[in-house]
């Protein structure tokens, strides 16, 4: 069997800005739930069997009380924020596994699910559904893997090398350097991709790159000045890694036979009513 892992909050945002405004007949903004429905019932269509779904229930997590500039709710659109529970509602009532997360996000959800997923001899596949890059740590050799179901495209542990220059073990620290803009941490000053790809590529983590650039065996420019910055940092890096590194704990399934999914509950039909647009 091939186990499916959606990120539903990614799915809500991009429904939300990619579709027009559509409203029922109580006036409440329902466009990027039945979008997000339209677009599981397609992957059903597709084949899959087996598949959870991942939530934020609220988006600030404990990361927010590591580092104040992580991402938080604020700036989001009420239109948006108001279909979060509905999308939850809708995602029940279709019978599908959902994980609503709170202290933990959506990401540390699929993550775990993945990790344990993986270890049951039945599955011949983890597909996570979601381009986030930091998810890009959960790939597996060709086991686990990551897909765009926008762009239409499946990377396996090949694809983020070639993607990043880095294995998967190593995209916490590739983030911690690089940053990441869409979760609110810098990462360190004049780290960019490629600089930070060629060293991790050799050193793999953090705390295996030597102080002395010298000692890198590496001809790259600004290598002194790059040295210089993460030996001054280094302890901001951890942090920004620590931030990046998603949690393989979070309790999702105990078995992943609860993830099958076999058709609607009863509840889809009153559902149905809440989600049709008034014309």
């Amino acid at each position: 069997m091939n186990i499916h892992l959606v990120d539903g909050t990614y799915e809500l945002f991009r429904h939300f800005y990619a579709m027009p405004s559509a409203k029922n007949r109580n006036g409440e903004e329902v466009a990027a739930v039945r979008g997000v429905m339209y677009s599981l019932r397609g992957l059903v269509r597709e084949g899959a069997t087996h598949i959870g779904v991942a939530t934020d229930r609220v988006i600030e997590s404990f990361r927010n009380d590591l580092w104040p500039g992580y991402k938080t709710g604020d700036g989001i659109a009420p239109e948006l924020w108001a279909q979060f529970p509905l999308l939850e509602e809708g995602l029940l009532a279709w019978g599908l596994t959902v994980w609503p997360m709170v202290e933990v996000e959506a990401d540390d959800a699929l993550a775990s699910a993945a990790a344990k997923a993986a270890l049951d001899p039945r599955v011949d596949q983890v597909i996570i559904c979601s381009p986030d890059k930091d998810l890009a740590q959960c790939v597996r050799g060709t086991r686990v893997v990551q897909r765009d179901r926008v762009r239409k495209t499946t990377r396996d542990e090949a694809g983020v090398v070639a993607k990043f220059g880095v294995p998967p073990a190593s995209i916490p620290d590739y983030l911690a350097l690089v940053g990441d803009a869409a979760d609110g941490f810098p990462g360190l000053p004049g780290w960019g991709p490629k600089s930070t790809a060629t060293v991790l590529a050799r050193f793999g983590h953090i705390d295996a790159i030597p102080d002395n650039y010298r000692e890198w065996g590496l001809d790259m420019a600004r290598a002194g000045s790059l040295a210089a910055t993460l030996t001054s940092g280094r302890d901001r890096a951890r942090l920004f890694r620590q931030l990046a590194t998603l949690r393989m704990d979070v309790p999702v399934f105990s078995s992943v036979d609860e993830l099958e999914w076999r058709g609607p509950t009863p509840a889809l039909s009153e559902l149905r009513g809440r989600l049709a647009v008034d014309h």
